[in-house]
């Protein structure tokens, strides 16, 4: 453990740690983790658009003292990020989601448990990470009320619907490399008679792909959205918001907040990247519910860029599983504590002591990027 905690030291940045990992990582599993959808135009342009972001510092502020902590949810957090949802975690280390909620509540942020956990929600939760819960719009009502019902026993403190996938993406990689997910890796929330297809592998198709045909409804409009309401008390959250119109919607229909995301490029290929997006949606719903962003984040500076553009907090996604496969919980804390950092440093350097006056930070576009589209 000594030596794997010595080679997390010299990792200073998240993509240090990408290359680490990734060259410990099966191909197959290295390319269902990094990759996109189709020709991966919106993963590369989540990254370019980020970059693209320039930052207007203030000058002669006290920042002796930086307050970076944050309130989601109603409950306090160490930093504005919380730990996306992703599935399958058990695919790159052996404790899979246990060890990366662990590591969440180490480092004080909260942590989100997904329909195609590999680890029980019950699990998570006893590690006093502060636990949301992600579900997918199933064709199953009974199953989806049994996953709510369940969330709520197990203390989660938010529900966030992913919205953004009536089928998965065209994921490439995945089709190439006939990808399925190993016997001993199993999405636990699901009966055993809905995790098949996901074992099973073909050659030119993703066995995930042809899984979550079988369990996503297609269907999901904002009719639903009652049907939702009537059976939790918790929170709700919508994943996968672009669009400026839809966000209006969500804040119309009383949903407390919405995180806009492209799902990490994974799901429609030349989609707007999210930072793009977010100004959008942060002016339609007018302050009348909460906005988050993931998809790309890879430093504390990105995070205070989507603070500076209106976003509440930021989800970590990919770099948390690069963590994870190097060192299991010690791992994704190390991750953590080095976005925490950066991002420490980066709102001393901005003249920033507080997340308010990162909010109030000037921001200026210096490459060309997809233009929000405003509708009225």
């Amino acid at each position: 453990m000594t030596d794997v905690l010595d080679d997390l030291r010299s990792v200073h940045s998240i993509d240090e740690l990408r290359c680490r990992a990734e060259q410990r990582m099966p191909a197959d599993i290295r390319d269902f983790v990094t990759g996109g959808s189709e020709s991966e135009q919106t993963l590369a342009a989540n990254r370019a658009a980020l970059d693209g972001v320039r930052l207007v510092p203030r000058v002669m502020v006290d920042v002796d003292r930086v307050h970076c902590g944050a309130t989601l949810f109603g409950r306090p957090a160490s930093a504005p990020m919380a730990v996306a949802p992703m599935a399958y975690q058990r695919l790159v280390h052996p404790d899979g989601e246990l060890a990366s909620a662990r590591a969440a509540a180490a480092a004080g942020i909260p942590f989100t448990a997904t329909t195609l956990s590999s680890v029980p929600v019950e699990w998570i939760t006893a590690t006093g990470a502060d636990t949301w819960f992600q579900l997918y719009w199933l064709r199953d009502r009974a199953l989806m009320r049994k996953l709510i019902r369940r969330a709520e026993a197990a203390g989660c403190a938010a529900l966030i619907l992913t919205v953004d996938a009536p089928v998965m993406g065209r994921r490439l990689r995945d089709m190439r490399n006939g990808f399925a997910v190993p016997d001993t890796v199993r999405a636990v929330h699901l009966p055993e008679e809905a995790r098949g297809p996901a074992h099973l592998r073909r050659a030119g198709a993703s066995a995930v792909i042809a899984h979550t045909e079988d369990l996503f409804d297609p269907g999901l409009c904002w009719s639903d959205l009652g049907w939702l309401r009537d059976n939790t008390r918790l929170p709700l959250v919508l994943k996968g918001v672009l669009d400026s119109r839809d966000a209006a919607l969500a804040a119309a229909f009383g949903i407390d907040a919405v995180i806009v995301s492209n799902h990490g490029g994974r799901q429609l290929d030349g989609a707007i990247s999210s930072i793009d997006a977010l100004p959008g949606v942060v002016e339609a719903v007018d302050g009348n519910c909460e906005v988050l962003l993931d998809s790309g984040i890879r430093c504390g500076t990105d995070v205070l860029r989507a603070l500076a553009l209106g976003a509440r907090a930021v989800l970590i996604g990919r770099p948390v599983l690069w963590g994870l496969t190097l060192a299991g919980a010690d791992g994704v804390e190390w991750t953590l504590s080095l976005l925490r950092q950066q991002l420490h440093t980066a709102m001393r350097l901005a003249g920033c002591p507080d997340l308010a006056s990162a909010a109030n930070l000037g921001t200026r576009t210096v490459t060309p990027s997809w233009d929000v589209v405003m509708f009225e």
